[in-house]
């Protein structure tokens, strides 16, 4: 009877958390061992889930007309899977943060709950940096691998579709570039000539006769070139002088035959024809950079959004993963929480 009675009476609560008071008030409040444990985990899952993304969508476009899904339909379902890729990950980080994380015995229920989302958060923000700064160089090479396949495809496409580019375009683009550039934009004089400039000088000797073989002589290609050199240097300054234009009118009319007053005419049609072809380059310019700013703009902030959306899910799984972590079964002989805080409002 004694010893059932001191065997009952041995366990005094007071004293255990006495002792789990002292400890925890000597430890630091943040497991970073399951923090860091909980952001390599969302880090690996999203780099598989990024790679995963990048096959769907390539498998869901096209450069065939009429298949594969829309812009509006890649856009939609990109956003989709960039919330569905945030939830998963920083979920499965957060909750892996919290299971793993220390015990806490002697703290108030709120506070463990705080901690459990502080340890989710954590988890989150170091897989973010840790995603940054070594998954993002994977993430890189994987979009410009995926950009280059379709610029390969876009330049095949081109130059199934047209001709290669003349000597006599290759001369005009080189001579009318400044400081001895030889490429320019498309929005340009310059890149203009280099994909019309053949045209335009075609257009400026064309005759009522066709081309033979005496016609393409060496005198001849001197005068396409020539011509096009003024058309490029007067598109670059932006009108066309009135010694260029007489230039060009006697070189139309002794190549051709034709009047030096219809010469001239012909100067002024393809010279408004240059100006009209230039501003219509520099307006695809302006809209193709306006349409990447407002594509870039709607990402950032959806990326934002989906970010927060993360945060949100690691620390709400974090707090399940601590409570689960809390409820399994102690060493054998040990009170659980429940009975110490039971033991200690008795007491």
């Amino acid at each position: 009877m004694n010893t059932a009675t001191t065997s009952a009476t041995s366990w005094r609560p007071e004293s255990v958390m006495d002792t789990s008071v002292a400890n925890e008030a000597s430890a630091s409040g943040v497991s970073w061992a399951a923090v860091l444990a909980g952001a390599f985990v969302a880090a690996a899952l999203a780099f598989i889930l990024l790679l995963l993304g990048v096959g769907l969508g390539l498998a869901s476009v096209s450069p065939w007309t009429g298949y594969g899904a829309s812009a509006g339909a890649i856009g939609l379902a990109t956003i989709l899977w960039l919330f569905l890729t945030q939830g998963i990950t920083a979920g499965v980080g957060g909750y892996v943060a919290g299971r793993l994380r220390t015990k806490w015995a002697a703290l108030h229920t709120d506070e463990v709950y705080f901690r459990d989302t502080a340890h989710g958060l954590l988890a989150w923000a170091v897989g973010i940096v840790i995603g940054a700064a070594i998954l993002g160089t994977a993430a890189t090479s994987i979009v410009a691998g995926t950009a280059k396949v379709a610029a390969t495809t876009v330049g095949a496409a081109a130059v199934a579709a047209a001709p290669a580019a003349s000597e006599a375009a290759s001369a005009l683009t080189t001579a009318s570039a400044p400081d001895g550039a030889t490429s320019a934009s498309a929005a340009t004089p310059q890149g203009v000539f280099a994909s019309s400039g053949m045209y335009l000088t075609d257009e400026l000797l064309r005759g009522d006769r066709p081309v033979d073989g005496s016609a393409a002589s060496a005198g001849n290609a001197s005068a396409r070139a020539e011509l096009g050199r003024i058309l490029a240097e007067s598109m670059r300054k932006g009108a066309l002088g009135d010694t260029d234009r007489g230039y060009a009118a006697r070189v139309i009319a002794a190549q051709t035959g034709m009047s030096p007053q219809d010469a001239e005419k012909r100067v002024d049609a393809v010279y408004a024809q240059a100006k009209s072809m230039l501003a219509d380059a520099e307006l695809a310019a302006r809209t193709a950079a306006d349409n990447a700013r407002k594509a870039l703009a709607k990402t950032s902030l959806w990326m934002f959004v989906a970010l927060l959306f993360g945060a949100f899910c690691a620390s709400l799984a974090a707090t399940v993963g601590g409570r689960q972590r809390d409820g399994l079964a102690g060493v054998p002989g040990t009170p659980s929480t429940h009975q110490r805080e039971v033991a200690v409002g008795a007491h």
